[in-house]
């Protein structure tokens, strides 16, 4: 985890993006972390993104206990404005690669509306399945040529974070794996309200608005999270510091 602020994760994205690099920024939360540890690759993936933010307050919590004072939440649906917002004020081209095909279409049309200078250069909505060789290396050339310098990626995480990773390189702008960003700010699913995520209680609320498709994320991952993080805050605090060595 890299402890940011929105303000520091968006000029870091900013400058990668006028340099051309090609970069990916893994926005994690606890599924994030408890996925990377039942799948080394996944984790692999996460450890070797270019930045990864707190994308949820349990994260930030816990970087705070072992020692981070300045670790902040830099939350996906919240990032997603913020970087257009610069990216309009300093004319980076942007583009779009997931969501269906009318949340992309209302999502771009909000960011348009709200960001007038806003150079929206690419928007795509691949198939809900994984894609041929051809199809693959279709989009890649699309976006190449587009040349969008920041690209939001809207796949679902960990769809989103295999994809940046296998495209770092290949694609030359900043990737930013957002999840269900796309279908927050394009009206689609309802946002917690701000006490609730202060308060590291987002996770009830989309349990309550999406339970099929979240109760195991929350139910199964949640408690085993907490019970590994004790663990692991209470090795931190026995190990002694290099000056009692």
């Amino acid at each position: 985890m890299d402890a940011l602020t929105f303000g520091s994760a968006t000029t870091r994205i900013l400058n990668w993006a006028g340099d051309g690099d090609s970069r990916y920024v893994c926005v994690a939360n606890v599924n994030n972390v408890m996925t990377g540890r039942a799948d080394p690759d996944f984790r692999r993936m996460n450890n070797e993104a270019d930045l990864v933010t707190s994308d949820g307050m349990p994260l930030v919590w816990g970087l705070k206990l072992l020692g981070v004072p300045e670790a902040e939440r830099v939350y996906g649906p919240e990032l997603l404005p913020r970087v257009c917002e610069a990216a309009a004020r300093g004319g980076v081209p942007v583009g779009f690669f997931g969501g269906a095909p009318d949340v992309l279409e209302e999502l771009t049309a909000r960011l348009a509306a709200r960001y007038p200078a806003l150079r929206i250069v690419y928007a795509h909505s691949p198939p809900f399945r994984p894609l041929t060789n051809a199809e693959d290396q279709a989009a890649v050339e699309a976006i190449r040529r587009s040349g969008a310098r920041i690209l939001f990626v809207g796949l679902g995480c960990p769809k989103q974070e295999r994809w940046m990773a296998a495209h770092r390189g290949a694609i030359p702008a900043v990737m930013l794996g957002v999840g269900a960003a796309f279908d927050f700010y394009a009206g689609r699913k309802p946002v917690a309200p701000r006490w609730m995520q202060r308060s590291g209680l987002e996770w009830l609320f989309r349990l309550v608005t999406e339970p099929r498709r979240l109760w195991r994320r929350y139910v199964l991952q949640n408690p085993v999270f907490v019970a590994l993080f004790a663990a692991q805050l209470v090795r931190s605090r026995l190990r002694p510091s290099v000056g009692d060595r």
